[in-house]
């Protein structure tokens, strides 16, 4: 009875060991599956930290977040709104730290175009308004665009570059950023900072022996720029609204004397062809500007200068030549032409010229001598022109001769040369 009693259990016994080693074994084996999916798992992981810490040893600088990101979206975003703010006559400071190195001469161009379409607004609205609502409702109306530009500009981010000098890392990145998201592009991995610099902007550097006679000539000519730009466009409203052209086919109001024995002054009001005369005039800003690359990309910025502006001298003092309307017409669009192509070589030359240290002084030195040109300009070609219109254009074309001797004689060409960063 015992041993009977005895088997059993001991069956039992060895029966659960074997259940116990099966259940350990398939531990056992779990235990390895995880050991080996760790082991393959391992490198991955610290080759991603490797990665990371690799990523944040590296920097990257404003310049390099611009070059990757690239043109986009953003950037016809920026077109549109500098483009906008020429349409209302604003001039906006130049956003170099959002428009890589490889499009400044684009932007002048597209800003051009605004400019253009901005005048010709004008133009049309004069047409149609002034004749039934007056002047007044036409200045009114003009000033629509600026009022429109005050909620376009929250579009426009603070300056990165401005703001990593100031030690606001953070808002930089995040403009970054943001022009990355809109361009569908990324920034450079590692952190942002600022460029180590030996030198900073002065005006020094603009006189100092390697851009002294640059900087000179330069001045003179953005005054020259925009002194004959505007008289250009003042002249032919002046000489249209007065009757102080030499007409061979004029109509019966265009042949009114705008003197009078007595000293009154007699001035007409526009009609229909003096609007589309303005208007096909505002057409040459534009209309050449395959010719203007095609020159600056065969003379070069120089010789491009030089030809325009004496180009420009010849078309001034032939203004008054007896001819047809439509003779006029053309010898404005002309006009218009040449000192819109030389206006927008002289902004790419000034660009191109300076180092990065100096390039926003530069800038600015040149355009307030440009601002100087705009004021004169108005007494030579309106209230001179009232006395004599030989006397008012001779000006304008001795201006352009003397500016196109200059601009021979510039030290540095520009044409196939990198930006310069320093000196």
């Amino acid at each position: 009875m015992y041993l009977q009693t005895v088997e059993p259990q001991t069956a039992e016994r060895k029966t659960s060991h074997f259940r116990m080693s099966d259940s350990m074994k398939t531990q056992l084996v779990s235990s390895i599956h995880l050991q080996e999916v760790e082991l393959q798992e391992k490198p991955a992981d610290d080759k991603q930290d490797s990665n990371n810490s690799n990523n944040a040893d590296k920097t990257f600088t404003v310049e390099d977040a611009v070059e990757k990101i690239g043109f986009g979206r953003f950037h016809i975003l920026l077109f549109v709104i500098m483009g906008s703010s020429n349409v209302s006559n604003v001039y906006l400071p130049v956003w170099c730290d959002v428009i890589s190195s490889d499009l400044p001469a684009c932007s002048v161009f597209v800003c051009q175009i605004f400019w253009m379409l901005g005048s010709m607004l004008i133009i049309i609205l004069g047409m149609l308004v002034v004749p039934t609502l007056g002047w007044r409702w036409m200045i009114r109306i003009s000033v629509t665009p600026s009022i429109i530009l005050i909620f376009l500009f929250k579009f426009i981010p603070e300056s990165a570059r401005y703001n990593v000098s100031a030690g606001k890392t953070d808002a930089a990145m995040k403009t970054l950023h943001w022009i990355a998201k809109m361009n569908r592009a990324s920034l450079p991995p590692g952190r942002l900072v600022e460029p180590v610099t030996s030198e900073r902007g002065s005006w020094r550097i603009l006189l100092s022996p390697s851009f002294r006679r640059t900087s000179v000539l330069l001045w003179y000519t953005w005054f020259v720029a925009s002194f004959i730009y505007y008289g250009s466009v003042l002249s032919s409203s002046e000489l249209l609204e007065k009757n102080l052209l030499c007409v061979i086919n004029a109509d019966k109001e265009h042949q009114v004397k705008h003197r009078h024995e007595d000293g009154l002054c007699y001035c007409i009001p526009f009609g229909y062809s003096d609007y589309q005369t303005l208007l096909i005039s505002c057409l040459g800003e534009v209309a050449l500007v395959p010719a203007n690359i095609a020159l600056l990309n065969v003379f070069g910025r120089k010789m491009t200068l030089t030809v325009l502006q004496l180009l420009a001298a010849f078309f001034f003092m032939i203004l008054n030549i007896c001819s047809t309307m439509f003779g006029f017409t053309v010898l404005l669009f002309l006009l218009r032409s040449l000192v819109s192509m030389n206006f927008n070589v002289v902004y790419i030359y000034t660009a191109e010229v300076y180092p990065t240290v100096a390039r926003s002084l530069g800038m600015g030195f040149c355009t307030s001598f440009s601002r100087i040109g705009g004021m004169i300009a108005p007494f030579i070609a309106q209230v001179l022109m009232s006395q004599s219109v030989i006397l008012a254009l001779c000006p304008f074309a001795v201006a352009c001769v003397l500016c196109a001797l200059g601009n021979f004689l510039m030290p540095i060409e520009t044409k196939g040369r990198a930006l310069l960063v320093r000196m």
